[in-house]
């Protein structure tokens, strides 16, 4: 039955597109919000001041205008002083400030006023053109609107004629207008937090939509990755993300039928090298009877004759260690092999490997007194291990060999085998422990099968330790096994892949 994962599966994430999504999409709306804030802001602004310019402007003309043909020109200082408090009473509020000009006679309307925000800019601009002219100036605290005009009449007749030389310069303090500014800009920033909240509101609606089926997406690859070969993604709309599921689908779909193949080459490789390996196992128990008997009589044959005997006896060993080999591994690969652990005395368990081999004059050994080290393993598959890593010393590197045993943390029992042969090469370093892998083609043809060191791999991993190889710095292959100092939990266990 197929796993069909479905898109509506929840993995909260802090990191990772998400969190791109939402930060994209609140760097969009602060850009927005700050771009139309700005543009707002300028645009009333430039509204709010136009209009009170405007007004005011309007409202001097009319004024002037209404008392210029009551002036006598040339006008005197009084009648300058008179034009300039009735043009400054115009403005109901009484925040207009009136200089008026003749010539060099200067009168405000306010005694002894210095006029600080009339520019020589706005006086020679008055100066060049009888048309009205303005200008802002910052006072520090405020904005003040300047305006100058000069008034056009003759004797007894309103604005049409040429210019009198009497100017009229009008100041006024902008502070109702910055008020409306400053509100604007309050109100600006207020609507910024809620158009940057519903932003993120959104982004967090739209990673929702868009990551669910990558997270579906990932769950569906990790569970590939577990071995789920049948796990498939439901495929929803027409758009990119749902041609990436069936994409996944598809790719899925071949890769759980290649690995089906795979898998029942393999078991059939397997079958065939354990049917083999028995059916081998009864013409060479014969053999080896026949070849026993002949190396006994060896002695009593012509020299040709013993030769071939003797050469017919070592290959047969060496068959039928191969196919003991390929009978433990068959076991292995079916998940046939049980563990019969006991609690004993790993040091003496090392001794009696050597000394079935005849190898303890051979190997010098560092191991603690009796007793010391204790652990449950299966005692025939730590011999094995044992016999393996010494006899690869022994045939492959040259003495002395050492084999070590101590206690490591965490409740480890570590055994060491080193040989002062001329090391592993870096290239053969990952590949040891693989099945019928020899580093040198002139080995091709020795006692040992290739499976001697993933046998013990295998021994060591049924008993929940490592075994690692590599190079000593002073010379020579250091091969480690490390097993867990067992004194509790059940008497067998059985392998399984």
């Amino acid at each position: 039955m197929r796993r069909v994962l479905r898109t509506h599966v929840r993995v909260p994430q802090l990191r990772g597109l998400r969190m791109r999504l939402v930060v994209a999409f609140a760097l969009v709306a602060a850009l927005t919000a700050a771009t139309t804030g700005a543009l707002t802001f300028r645009e009333a602004r430039t509204g709010v001041l136009q209009q009170s310019q405007d007004t005011v402007i309007k409202l001097l003309r009319t004024q002037v205008d209404r008392l210029a043909p009551e002036l006598d020109v040339p006008p005197g200082e009084f009648a300058l002083q008179r034009f300039a408090i009735e043009v400054a009473g115009a403005e109901p509020a009484r925040t207009w400030r009136v200089l008026v000009a003749y010539g060099g006679l200067s009168v405000t309307s306010a005694p002894d006023d210095p006029f600080e925000e009339l520019t020589p800019a706005l006086r020679a601009a008055v100066d060049r053109s009888t048309a009205t002219v303005f200008q802002r100036v910052d006072s520090g605290d405020h904005t003040s609107l300047v305006v100058g005009m000069s008034v056009t009449f003759t004797a007894g007749t309103a604005a049409s004629g040429p210019a009198s030389g009497i100017q009229v310069f009008l100041t006024v303090p902008q502070t109702t207008e910055q008020a409306y500014v400053d509100a604007l800009v309050t109100a600006v920033e207020r609507a910024t937090v809620p158009a940057l909240g519903l932003a993120v509101l959104l982004a967090l609606l739209a990673a929702r939509g868009v990551l669910r089926p990558v997270r579906a997406l990932r769950h569906a690859t990790r569970s590939i990755a577990e071995g789920r070969l049948d796990t498939r993604l439901a495929v929803d709309g027409s758009d990119e993300l749902a041609d990436l599921s069936h994409t996944f689908n598809e790719t899925a779909a071949a890769l759980e039928e290649s690995v089906a193949e795979l898998r029942g080459m393999e078991a059939r490789a397997r079958r065939f090298a354990a049917d083999v390996s028995h059916e081998l196992r009864t013409p060479l128990a014969a053999m080896s009877a026949v070849t026993d008997v002949l190396d006994e009589d060896a002695a009593h044959l012509d020299p040709d004759t013993a030769t071939a005997v003797r050469l017919i006896s070592e290959e047969t060993v060496k068959l039928a260690r191969l196919v003991d080999d390929l009978m433990e591994i068959s076991r292995f690969d079916a998940g046939a092999v049980v563990l019969h652990l006991d609690e004993i005395d790993l040091a003496e368990s090392l001794r009696r490997t050597l000394a079935a081999r005849a190898w303890t004059d051979l190997v010098d050994v560092h191991l603690p007194p009796p007793d010391v080290l204790r652990g449950r393993v299966d005692p025939r598959r730590l011999d094995v291990v044992v016999a393996n890593l010494v006899g690869n010393a022994l045939r492959h590197g040259a003495r002395p060999v050492r084999l070590r045993l101590h206690e490591g943390g965490e409740g480890l029992a570590i055994i060491e085998v080193l040989d002062s042969g001329p090391g592993i090469p870096d290239s053969v370093l990952p590949h040891v422990f693989e099945r019928f892998y020899k580093s040198d083609a002139a080995r091709t043809r020795t006692e040992g099968s290739g499976l001697g060191l993933a046998i013990t791999a295998e021994n060591v991993r049924m008993h929940g330790g490592t075994v690692r190889a590599a190079n000593r710095p002073e010379g020579g292959a250091v091969f480690t096994v490390e097993f867990p100092l067992r004194r509790d939990g059940s008497t067998t266990q059985r392998s399984g892949r």
